[in-house]
């Protein structure tokens, strides 16, 4: 069966946990409005990713999130859409994160930001986030 492209209802974009076993919603966040940025819809439309404690999800309006994963209260936010200085000196600047999410891999976050395929916000960096000691 096919799901119909607009159903019924108001649309609810965010992102929500849902519990595995019966399918019942432990806690939804809902996407921020994001009008002032060109192309944005309010929308986590990148894969989210999600370690022990937290999700981590990036947004069209250039924001990567991180949500407790126990009850979805925000725990961190990084506004990408900006000029950054590189370790190659290549010009460089975030914007709209969409498709693929956040890789979590050896204690560091890894992220693409800047995909201007619709008309949302362009950019080219990949940016890694790790925990400062």
């Amino acid at each position: 069966r096919m799901t119909p492209v607009d159903p019924p209802g108001e649309a609810r974009p965010g992102l929500h946990a849902l519990d595995i076993v019966t399918g019942a919603a432990l806690w939804s966040q809902t996407a921020p409005p994001c009008a002032e940025r060109r192309g944005c819809f309010a929308a986590f439309s990148s894969a989210p990713a999600a370690i022990p404690g937290a999700v981590f999800s990036g947004g069209l309006d250039g924001r990567l999130r991180a949500y407790a994963a126990d009850d979805g209260r925000p725990l961190w936010e990084f506004d990408t859409a900006r000029d950054f200085t590189t370790v190659n000196g290549v010009k460089a600047r975030g914007g709209a994160i969409d498709g693929p999410g956040p890789t979590i891999a050896a204690g560091m976050v890894f992220v693409s930001a800047g995909y201007g395929q619709f008309g949302q916000t362009p950019g080219n960096v990949l940016l890694v986030f790790g925990i400062r000691r």
